[in-house]
């Protein structure tokens, strides 16, 4: 089979990517522990939803989290299974788009990629600190909610650094101490018919509105990239991953909207919801017990998603690093953990550098630069059936190339709203749209230094590098 660059010289000759090693030995995946496995690395559990309801309503705000999934989340996750079963390379995305259009665009993938995670993980010290402060109110004094939040970053660095592989997201008895709070908020609220009409919460300082909570909501539904690793481990995977899929988006929806179809119920006002009022919330449905178990969760699901985060995302720049697109002071690993400790540290300070900037913006940057990366690789999907149409393909978007193309335009369009949005943020006295365009201008810029530093392009290591833990 030809390679991209052989059929059209015309762009940048990369090198063959490795494959990842075989994994006969393991069992592969039916249908219900794809579910399982899905869920986990899609969802952190409900928190971090409630400022859909403040800028949207109950029902505007159900209507968004059942409808988001189908246009946003499986048109997702059908293209990336295609691409991960087609080309399980190191890398994932990148090695996708490059392999599809060349050097340039995918470096542009790869820098669009770690540019939005940048802002994706400061958000998780952000929620952990939001409900640390619903019981502990002291921390929101004097800045002490933003060293909270250092902390949480500098422990999970060092964790990571250590070695320490914490699965909360793939836990199935951590997800039920997580849902568990929800679970009881929902079976309480046939004693609660109405009664919380007239009830008394916190003012909010929520500024979200309709669109602002779109923007959340497609926060809330992002992370079906972490599932496609397991997309050449399934069981006929024709027929199990979409399956799969549709079963989890539908899982992963009925634990957000339920939630929140029973405070709807309880008649609580739609105002009186921001990031953190779950706590609180709680605490009127069952007691100061309920509240606890809340905030507890809420902490737990910040610190814990952040915690396995670092290990996916500290990947990126390591594999960036072993094809020469970073310094390779970015490719060193822990001579004990094997962790990639530089990349580590590295990462930690920027996403310590975002910390100030607020849920709500962050939200904002990183579905507009995230969106980019993402309509690449929904451009790679197509040019792929263009360009290999006998690549082998284990699984397959339904509906041929007609099929392909259509996917990619829901979220395209999707993706339209957040640069709406984002003209009404503002950072470092900008607009967070023009802010998001000098971080995708600064990757040509990237690029070009990089390709004058070493005119002979990308490599593979005469020696195959070392694996990280």
């Amino acid at each position: 089979m030809a390679t991209a660059s052989a059929q059209h010289p015309q762009f940048d000759n990369p090198q063959p990517l490795a494959a990842v090693p075989s994994r006969k030995k393991f069992v592969r995946l039916t249908l219900w522990p794809l579910v399982a496995a899905t869920f986990f690395m899609v969802s952190g559990g409900t928190y971090g939803t409630e400022d859909i309801v403040h800028g949207a309503g109950y029902g505007r705000a159900i209507l968004i989290l059942l409808i988001t999934p189908l246009l946003w989340s499986l048109p997702t996750a059908f293209m990336i299974g295609e691409l991960s079963s087609a080309l399980p390379h190191e890398g994932g995305y990148y090695a996708w788009v490059r392999r599809a259009m060349g050097n340039f665009w995918g470096f542009q993938e790869a820098w669009l990629s770690l540019v939005a995670s940048i802002f994706d993980m400061a958000i998780y010290p952000t929620l952990f600190v939001a409900y640390l402060t619903r019981m502990f109110p002291w921390f929101q004094v004097n800045n002490r909610g933003w060293w909270v939040a250092l902390a949480v970053v500098v422990a999970c660095a060092i964790l990571n650094i250590a070695g320490v592989k914490v699965v909360s997201l793939t836990s199935l008895w951590l997800f039920i101490a997580l849902s568990a709070p929800f679970a009881a908020v929902v079976i309480l609220t046939p004693f609660k018919l109405g009664a919380l009409a007239n009830a008394v919460t916190k003012p909010t300082t929520s500024t979200v509105d309709i669109l602002g909570g779109l923007l959340i909501c497609m926060w809330n539904y992002m992370g079906w990239d972490n599932a496609s690793t397991i997309a050449t481990e399934v069981e006929r995977p024709q027929r199990t991953y979409p399956r799969a899929m549709i079963v989890a988006v539908c899982i992963v929806a009925l634990s957000y909207v339920l939630p929140f179809a029973a405070m709807w119920a309880t008649g609580l006002k739609a105002t009186a919801w921001e990031t953190g009022s779950w706590a609180d919330i709680a605490g009127l449905m069952g007691g100061p017990l309920l509240r606890i178990g809340v905030v507890l969760g809420g902490m737990i699901s910040g610190f814990g998603m952040f915690n396995a985060l670092v290990m996916s995302y500290s990947r990126l720049p390591l594999a960036m690093a072993q094809d020469g697109m970073l310094p390779k002071v970015f490719g060193k690993l822990h001579p004990k953990s094997k962790a990639p400790w530089v990349a580590i540290l590295a990462l930690a300070v920027c996403w310590a550098m975002c910390l100030g900037l607020g849920f709500a913006r962050l939200v904002t940057l990183d579905i507009l630069l995230y969106g980019g990366s993402l309509a690449l690789e929904f451009v790679a999907l197509i040019v792929l059936r263009f360009r290999e149409p006998n690549l082998k393909r284990p699984f397959r978007v339904p509906g041929g190339l007609p099929g392909a193309i259509a996917i990619g335009i829901p979220p395209v369009l999707l993706l339209a709203f957040s640069v709406i949005r984002s003209e009404h943020e503002s950072i470092l006295g900008m607009s967070s749209f023009a802010f998001g365009m000098i971080l995708i201008v600064a990757g040509f810029v990237a690029y070009l230094v990089n390709h004058a530093l070493k005119p002979e392009g990308w490599t593979v290591p005469k020696q195959k590098p070392q694996p990280a833990a």
